[in-house]
């Protein structure tokens, strides 16, 4: 029987979602399933170019549909910026490979600028090039600053008819799909303006005699490109930004982008543990199966509670992304810390399992050999940890010692257009974002041993913030700042998972076994705050005085533990397409519904 909290290609159908929604995430799974998984890992293998799934993604309209905001869609319907349906599709390309996913999410990142500039034309033309199938870039590191925003060497030379035209020259490194996109979003900056006034944001082309494809610098199907600029013609229909628009709008992207980087994770961790779960249950170790063994066992459940983990909180902050506005931007905490939590759980999910099977997760003809090296890369997009760690540590007083008034934010799947991500304003004044009480959500929960145990150490940590945080010398100690921001991380980490605990009904065992593993998280990092060169007497003694031993319960392990055997076969990828049947009639069912 399938566990309801994983993502199945089996029993898959996402009937909380519209009919034409539903249509399309079903039609991309039955793709990737009719082409069997000899020829997905085979195709990972060769560094094939996916012109293949870009034709089924043109023929379905599936980027048109799910990437086109309703203020460009000429009133079809069926398009919007959904961001629920977006964090499923993610899922589901993560699932059969990070690829897959990177053409969409550069695709994304590529559009950013583009739906959020009041650039007519260059919107329409940008709605336009959807519908054909064509693919996005954007167009923002360089080789010599990487993301750094501040220093570009993409230089806009004015024209000298003042007519509002450039010649833009220069290079940009690490662009996706720069070899094959209908436009590029390209960040530079004028030669005759000094300072954050002269940035510009324009719509380049990949086709153009002045767009010169330097190289693909991955060894991957990812085209993840170096092109080159030489007096490239921008006319004032291809301007998207200036000034300081232009800073905002290439952060506000990222905002946008870096979100799906966590249900990417999710999907890779999902395949695999299938995959996993089933080898190690199957293989026979001095006599006894290897799921016979207590750390197996352990590892296998810690695993699996950290993924559910996971999901929970990605679906809940997709509900915080979706009420968003101007008077609730919560969800710039929750957006880096999908970013870097959950994509940093997702390696210690394959960690684990591959803990318990060894030598079978480099064999070729598994999934599980290239989730190993996948999920490694989602983590260092977007920003690194490290980047967003002390992003989030701008929100932790606020967060932990000051909450305000909201109204309870619902589950959101409705089919609604999420316009707020293209009209998020200035990129600054994080300190204000204001939070409501992250003690509530624990409240709701005080009776679960592990919950409870957990709630000491956040409590400990609002005392640490009050009585001992780092004075204006350690502040300029990274290193130490970013072992406080892992603790904080775990409390909202914790927070969200909790929310959704409770909207869906989540069976208790799970959480608890899910906390206990939090609780020994949480004095893994006291402990190493208490090791920092530049930790005072006073925060070693906190940082001691915040370990814990989580409530040990031997009966409900074991039945979690039911819980992760019970995937043992319940999903395998066929070696080979299964026949014509599944694209055909399972669509042509779920639409007749």
């Amino acid at each position: 029987m399938a566990d309801p909290l994983l993502f199945n290609p089996r029993t898959y159908d996402p009937v909380h979602f519209d009919p034409e929604t539903r249509r399309l995430l079903r039609a991309t799974v039955d793709w990737f399933e009719d082409r069997g998984k000899r020829r997905l890992i085979e195709d990972y293998r060769s560094r094939a170019w996916l012109a293949d799934f870009l034709a089924f993604s043109a023929k379905e309209g599936l980027f048109a549909t799910f990437l086109t905001p309703a203020s460009a869609a000429g009133g079809e319907q069926d398009k919007r910026w959904d961001t629920a349906r977006i964090a499923a599709l993610n899922e589901i390309f993560g699932f059969y490979g990070l690829d897959y996913w990177y053409a969409w999410q550069v695709t994304v990142l590529g559009l950013g600028p583009v739906w959020q500039s009041d650039n007519a034309t260059a919107r329409a033309r940008a709605a336009d090039l959807l519908a054909q199938g064509e693919v996005f870039a954007f167009g923002l590191s360089e080789k010599s600053h990487g993301a750094d925003i501040y220093s570009t060497d993409m230089l806009l030379e004015p024209d000298s008819d003042g007519a509002g035209g450039f010649r833009a020259s220069g290079s940009k490194y690490y662009i996706g799909n720069g070899n094959a996109a209908g436009l590029v979003s390209v960040f530079g900056r004028r030669t005759d303006v000094e300072g954050p006034d002269g940035y510009v944001f324009f719509a380049a082309d990949s086709r153009h005699p002045a767009y010169h494809l330097v190289k693909n610098v991955v060894d991957s199907s990812k085209y993840v490109s170096e092109f080159r600029l030489d007096d490239y013609p921008v006319g004032p229909d291809d301007v998207l930004h200036t000034g300081r628009a232009a800073f905002d709008a290439a952060l506000n992207t990222v905002n946008v982008g870096k979100f799906n980087l966590c249900t990417a994770s999710i999907g890779i961790c999902e395949h695999a543990m299938y995959e996993a779960v089933t080898h190690a249950s199957n293989r026979i170790l001095y006599g006894r199966p290897v799921t016979a063994f207590p750390h197996v066992r352990r590892e296998l459940t810690d695993a699996y509670v950290r993924l559910v983990g996971m999901k929970l909180f990605s679906d809940r902050a997709v509900d915080y992304f979706r009420s968003a506005g101007p008077d609730d931007r919560r969800y710039l905490l929750f957006n880096p810390m999908t970013k870097m939590k959950v994509t940093t759980e997702g390696e210690k999910v394959i960690d684990l399992m591959w803990d318990v099977i060894a030598a079978k997760g480099f064999e070729k003809d598994t999934y599980f050999a290239q989730a190993a090296v996948e999920i490694r890369g989602l983590p260092k997009l977007e920003g690194t940890v490290h980047v967003n760690l002390a992003l989030i540590l701008k929100f932790m007083r606020n967060h932990l010692l000051d909450p305000a008034g909201y109204a309870p934010v619902p589950t959101r799947l409705d089919a609604a257009d999420d316009d707020f991500l293209f009209r998020q304003g200035p990129a600054r004044g994080l300190g204000s974002v204001r939070f409501h009480d992250w003690r509530t959500a624990y409240d709701a929960y005080a009776h679960v041993p592990n919950v409870g145990r957990f709630r000491e150490q956040a409590d400990a940590l609002c005392e640490f913030v009050t009585t001992a945080a780092p004075g204006e010398e350690q502040s300029r100690d990274l290193d130490l700042l970013l072992a406080v921001g892992q603790l904080f991380a775990l409390v909202v980490h914790g927070q969200l998972i909790l929310e959704q605990a409770r909207l869906t009904g989540l069976d208790e065992d799970v959480l608890d076994e899910l906390f206990s593993v939090l609780v020994r998280d949480f004095s893994a990092h006291s402990v190493e705050l208490y090791g920092k060169d530049s930790a005072t007497e006073e925060q070693q003694s906190w940082a001691l005085g915040a370990v814990r031993r989580p409530v040990v319960d031997d009966a409900r392990s074991a039945r979690v533990w039911e819980r992760v055997e019970a995937l043992s076969g319940t999903y395998e990828m066929k070696p080979y397409p299964p026949g014509r049947r599944s694209t055909a009639s399972t669509v042509s069912a779920i639409a007749a519904q």
